[in-house]
């Protein structure tokens, strides 16, 4: 099979057309990842404020709840990446597992259009396992479409991570536009507006990756030992019996879900070091840089993912939307993160090109994206303790420069994180080391519902209880951040030589 691994263990890479300087496969990637992103993002904004309407007849009482549904959700989302790889490794081969995952996960987004409580939560559900099936595997195909010495590889996932934020920009403001201009108030529930819409942009995904799969050569597909097409039938089946079981554990609540993500880290982690120890010394170092790096990613996603939840309640009832007579959407606030990956990306790109061999390190990197997004959190301390105005409202500004600092943070670190992954894991588990990648995101996505609903507390939202719960936030980061510049060449040796 094209891209299987010898016996020398070296991969073997097709002959691609090149496109712009990397494998014309990465830009079906790309646009395929755009829809699934256009989905994904495009019910972000919504989530919360529709369990606060819906569930909880617009009460402020809900905020706290909702955070902590939208935190479990994302955590799932992500530990479900878990599953998805080792499926995909084992069993079905990546192509086929894109392929379900993007058929449940357009179930699912038109499962949440019902205004139902049940129904709604089976509909996350169903997303959630859908993602596993996806998420991981097609930024794993990224990685298989360059050789392991190959220089563009990076420059390769910055490029596929433009489009994961392309298709975030579009999405808030085409769902909001939808639901609002197209539809108002009185046409269909907007919510159910803005999910349908998403399930339409999950469709488009499935349906460029079924198309433009045979550009791949063979990248991603089963191998002998796994081309059965009844596979795909048993893990449509496994998969549709796991949902329940993803629902019980939405329903189990913030807490009682750490503890379950916390078991499976734990199981992951034996499972690589076990792999690297069987591979040698140099491979279980690898192995535990990895895991390192792990542990503060979790710090960083727990209080980056504020955007859909907490942010979302701040922008709606504390920051001075009102511009011109007219008021700026809440939903509008999402675009904020991608266009500052967007413009920044190429300068990110660009410094670390032009510093050469004075590039930070991967892991001082990861500190750098600590100490932005700490530096984000410390703004909103100043805008709260200094710049409340009489309406006990901030200006517009600062949750602005919120997003771009966080996301300035998040390019010294995610997309170099995706790649670590591809450099770092066992080669015979790299779909699973990209589902740890993904786990260890889901436990801070967790995390960061659990910190969100202590910011709005029991009774919602006030310039108090924010002011106090991103001071928490500050600190924290701040002190992960410089934890981690001090061990980075402890760190960096484990890594025998990886950049």
């Amino acid at each position: 099979m094209s891209g299987a691994t010898t016996t020398n263990t070296e991969v073997v890479i097709p002959e691609f057309k090149q496109i712009m300087g990397h494998p014309a496969p990465l830009w079906m990637l790309f646009m395929t990842e755009f829809w699934e992103r256009f989905a994904f993002y495009g019910i972000r904004w919504a989530l919360v404020l529709y369990v606060v309407a819906q569930f909880y007849n617009g009460d402020a009482t809900g905020e706290a709840p909702a955070n902590l549904i939208y935190g479990s959700y994302l955590a799932l989302v992500y530990a479900a990446a878990l599953f998805g790889g080792y499926v995909a490794d084992r069993v079905l081969g990546y192509q086929r597992s894109i392929l379900i995952g993007a058929t449940f996960m357009s179930a699912g987004l038109f499962m949440i259009a019902f205004p139902d409580q049940t129904v709604f939560q089976f509909g996350l559900a169903t997303i959630i396992v859908g993602n596993g099936m996806f998420k991981p595997n097609i930024s794993t195909m990224v990685g298989k479409l360059y050789g392991a010495a190959d220089t563009r590889r990076d420059s390769g996932f910055t490029i596929f991570y433009m489009g994961i934020n392309s298709g975030a920009l579009v999405a808030p403001v085409l769902t909001e536009w939808l639901a609002t201009a197209i539809f108002g108030a009185h046409g269909m529930p907007a919510y159910k507006v803005v999910f349908m819409s998403a399930g339409f942009g999950m469709l488009i995904s499935l349906v460029w990756f079924f198309i433009g799969r045979r550009n791949l050569k063979g990248i991603g597909a089963p191998d002998a030992s796994n081309a059965d097409p009844k596979r795909m039938i048993y893990v449509a089946l496994g998969s549709l019996c796991v949902i329940p079981v993803v629902y019980f554990l939405l329903a189990a609540g913030a807490q009682n879900l750490q503890m379950v993500l916390s078991v499976l880290f734990v199981l992951l982690s034996v499972m690589l070091l076990i792999e690297g120890v069987k591979n040698g010394k140099v491979a279980r170092d690898k192995v535990i840089a990895m895991l390192l790096i792990f542990f503060f990613n979790i710090m960083f996603w727990m209080f980056f993912e504020q955007a859909g939840s907490s942010f979302t309640f701040l922008a709606d009832k504390i920051v001075d939307r009102q511009m011109f007579n007219w008021t700026f959407p809440v939903a509008w606030f999402q675009i904020f993160n991608s266009l500052a990956i967007i413009g920044f990306a190429p300068i990110v790109a660009f410094i670390w090109v032009a510093m050469r061999s004075k590039n930070p390190s991967i892991p001082r990197k990861f500190g750098l994206g600590l100490l932005f997004n700490g530096a984000a959190f410390a703004l909103l301390m100043f805008a709260l303790s200094m710049l409340v105005n009489a309406d006990n409202k901030i200006p517009f500004w600062p949750l602005v420069m919120v997003y771009t600092l966080q996301s300035i943070g998040e390019l010294c670190l995610s997309p170099i994180g995706l790649s670590m992954v591809t450099k770092l894991a066992p080669t015979r588990l790299v779909g699973l080391g990209m589902g740890g990648w993904f786990l260890s995101t889901g436990i801070g996505n967790n995390l960061s519902g659990i910190f969100a609903s202590a910011v709005s507390g029991e009774t919602g939202m006030s310039v108090s209880s924010a002011l106090v719960g991103y001071s928490y936030g500050f600190y924290a980061l701040a002190a992960a951040g410089v934890l981690l510049f001090l061990i980075a060449p402890l760190i960096q040796k484990l890594m025998h030589g990886v950049k």
